[in-house]
C-alpha cells in the first residue's frame, strides 16, 4: 500500500506545472495562449526570459530527480522495477498533469532529472547520461533547434543503454522515454521537415 501511495505522490509531483505558475507570476500570462503553447522552459525563454527558462527547466528536471531519490529513503528494500515506476510516474505527471486536465509538457526534462535520480541507484547509468548528454550538445550547437538535440539525446539514450548492457527492465524504461519523448515533439518534427522550427 504504501508503494501504491508513493506512485501516486510520484505523480501528482510531476504533475506541478512550474512553467504555467513562473510565466504568470513574473509575466502575469498563461504561457499555454502563446509561443509554442507548452508549459516547459523552452516556451518559457521565448515568452518570458530566458532566465525564467532556465528556472522552469531546474525545478522540471529536480521534481523528476526528487522521485527515485524519496523511493530510496523512505521505502524499505524496494526492487528495481519501483524506482522505474516511481520515476515513470512522475514523467507521466508532468506530461498528462491533473492540475491542467492532462495536457502537459513534452517530458525532456523531467526525465532528464528522473534518469539522474535513478544514476544514483544504478551507477553505470552515468555513462550512458553523460554520453547522451554529448549528443544534445552536438546537435544543438550545429544545428540550434532545442527540439531536435532533445529527440536526438532520447534515441542516444537507448542506443547507448543497450550498448553498455544496463538491466532489462532501464532499457525498456529508457525506450518508454524515447517513445513519449518523440510522440509529444510530433508538431516540432512537422515543423522541423518544413523548416519552420523555431531556431536559438
Amino acid at each position: 500500500m504504501r508503494t501504491v501511495v508513493f506512485f501516486i505522490l510520484s505523480y501528482l509531483i510531476g504533475s506541478i506545472p512550474f512553467g504555467l505558475v513562473i510565466a504568470y507570476l513574473v509575466k502575469r500570462v498563461d504561457i499555454r495562449q502563446f509561443g509554442s503553447g507548452n508549459i516547459g522552459a523552452t516556451n518559457v525563454v521565448m515568452v518570458v526570459w530566458k532566465k525564467w527558462g532556465i528556472i522552469v527547466f531546474i525545478l522540471d528536471f529536480l521534481k523528476g530527480a526528487f522521485v527515485p531519490i524519496l523511493v530510496k529513503y523512505f521505502l524499505h528494500q524496494p526492487r528495481n522495477s519501483t524506482y522505474l515506476f516511481a520515476a515513470f510516474f512522475s514523467v507521466s505527471g508532468h506530461i498528462w498533469p491533473v492540475y491542467l486536465r492532462f495536457k502537459g509538457g513534452k517530458g525532456v526534462a523531467t526525465s532528464l532529472g528522473a534518469l539522474c535520480g535513478l544514476s544514483f541507484i544504478f551507477p553505470k547509468l552515468w555513462v550512458v547520461l553523460l554520453l547522451s548528454l554529448c549528443v544534445w550538445f552536438i546537435f544543438f550547437f550545429i544545428f540550434r533547434y532545442v527540439s531536435l538535440a532533445s529527440i536526438s539525446l532520447s534515441i542516444s539514450f537507448v542506443v547507448c543503454s543497450f550498448i553498455f548492457s544496463l538491466p532489462e527492465e532501464i532499457k525498456y524504461f529508457s525506450a518508454l522515454l524515447c517513445l513519449f519523448i518523440i510522440f509529444r515533439h510530433t508538431k516540432n518534427i512537422k515543423n522541423l521537415l518544413a523548416k519552420k522550427e523555431h531556431r536559438f
